[in-house]
């Protein structure tokens, strides 16, 4: 397959990626993803390239990985297309017991994920995880806003890091939620948007479930009981409050370049977080017992 064999190009504006990424379409009417990305991230885009057809392999339901090269814009790759909608535009408006069948599908689907093991000379877990809780608190105590009851965070993140220590580590999709998501033209759920990857503990890939629990309470708690087949340990939710804790804090310095809506997003988002978790008293948020 060559860029040369396509004779429409169109864009598609979605998402945060760096990436230029087009609906393309061939001779015969049949039509691709193309993504484009910066020559430096050569690489990187190899790996991700790679790992989408070794998941591919273990019949992930996935945009499926087809082609890799240079071009003149830089490196590219091409991807079957998905026809069908946004999860998170379709999940919302189902009855609640089919979210949940979603979300126990979403579930399942990731824990095929974490098959795949993590480079086996990786830094130990703990190691690499404490460094990054350090960098991310340091970032948040120099940031000039800060949240309401911050400390919550701050003091869940302490009491709760020793969990760190001895955690097993796989591939990771990395922005696993259900913005990642579509439900194809015969309703099944497809994974999306592999440009994040990387490896570590497989718990701390629920660390992005708060968009899903906002979308739909109803898919987060499948997609958590589909991973664990309906037994999930407590050390797991103390792991996760410190995951979410990590990135809730690390969000707000994040939004200040972009201005006061995404600051406001993410204000909001650390508000319902402390309501889930009762300031971070409780294990268990409020989405998943309900």
């Amino acid at each position: 397959m060559k860029l040369s064999d396509f004779t429409h190009i169109e864009p598609v504006e979605k998402g945060w990626s760096v990436d230029k990424k087009y609906c393309v379409t061939d001779e015969k009417g049949i039509r691709y993803l193309l993504r484009i990305s910066p020559y430096e991230q050569k690489e990187r885009k190899h790996y991700e390239f790679e790992m989408m057809l070794r998941l591919a392999a273990l019949d992930i339901p996935m945009c499926r990985a087809l082609d890799f090269g240079e071009c003149t814009e830089g490196i590219y790759s091409i991807h079957t297309w998905i026809d069908g909608n946004d999860a998170r535009d379709v999940i919302p408006m189902l009855s609640p017991s089919d979210a949940y069948k979603h979300g126990i599908t979403a579930g399942r689907i990731l824990k095929r994920i974490h098959t795949l093991p993590s480079p086996a000379d990786c830094e130990s877990w703990s190691t690499r995880f404490s460094r990054k809780i350090d960098k991310k608190l340091k970032f948040y105590s120099e940031c000039p806003i800060k949240y309401d009851n911050g400390e919550a965070f701050i003091n869940h993140i302490e009491n709760n890091r020793h969990l760190l220590n001895d955690r097993p580590q796989c591939f990771h999709h990395g922005d696993y939620h259900i913005g990642n998501f579509m439900i194809d033209s015969c309703g099944n759920l497809i994974v999306i948007d592999f440009n994040r990857c990387d490896h570590g503990d497989p718990w701390e890939e629920f660390n992005r479930i708060v968009w899903s629990a906002q979308s739909s309470p109803d898919f987060a708690r499948g997609m958590t009981d589909g991973y664990f087949d309906g037994n999930v340990p407590l050390d797991f939710w103390k792991l996760l409050g410190l995951y979410i804790s990590v990135n809730t804090l690390s969000s707000l310095p994040w939004a200040v370049p972009f201005g006061q809506k995404e600051i406001d997003i993410m204000m909001q988002q650390a508000d319902e977080i402390l309501s889930w978790y009762d300031n971070m008293t409780a294990f268990i948020p409020k989405w998943y017992k309900s």
